[in-house]
């Protein structure tokens, strides 16, 4: 099974290096010296790793063949793609990879149907999952732990705790004014 496990940023340097945005929670091992990644466009690649470091706090690669910055900005937008053995799990068993977590049916704790994940948006403070509804809308919810309480693989669910508001319009609106007795600040 292929999948993405980072994706290429701007040239640092006249070396050929370039920037990754890392989408994966093992950087070390699908990213190291040697390894050979599919790209997507498909053309741009395979890419073996050549060297990496970080600098920075940003993960900087190097691949063979790629001598300048020139090369390296051509690579700009380029997704690297790892192919991994669908029984592999990750080693932390509250950790996840996005192929086990598509197609999970979404429930609240009492057992109301949500939907079904379709999406799996990686932000950099938190995921979200994508799902959608039975009407055919769509919700977003965060993946925390404070919503996600539970990821049961082999019911194929995600049990949620969402807060008043997330996937309904019973949000608790709360203002200022309410406290101060609805009194217009500006006389």
């Amino acid at each position: 099974m292929q999948l993405v496990v980072g994706r290429i940023g701007r040239a640092h340097g006249i070396k050929g290096e370039v920037t990754i945005e890392v989408r994966t929670d093992e950087p070390e091992l699908r990213l190291g010296p040697g390894a050979v990644l599919a790209t997507d466009p498909a053309a741009t690649g395979p890419l073996t790793i050549e060297s990496g470091r970080v600098h920075s706090g940003r993960l900087l690669l190097r691949f063979a063949g790629v001598r300048d910055r020139t090369g390296a900005e051509a690579l700009r937008n380029t997704l690297l793609i790892a192919e991994v053995d669908p029984e592999e799990l990750p080693e932390d068993p509250d950790e996840f990879y996005d192929h086990q977590l598509m197609d999970l049916d979404v429930v609240t704790a009492d057992g109301t149907e949500v939907g079904r994940i379709t999406e799996i948006s990686h932000l950099p403070s938190q995921d979200l999952f994508i799902v959608e509804r039975p009407d055919g809308t769509e919700v977003m919810i965060p993946f925390v732990e404070e919503i996600v309480t539970e990821i049961d693989l082999e019911e194929q669910k995600a049990v949620i705790t969402p807060p008043p508001g997330l996937i309904d319009d019973q949000a608790e609106i709360v203002s200022s004014r309410d406290a101060d007795g609805g009194q217009d600040a500006t006389a």
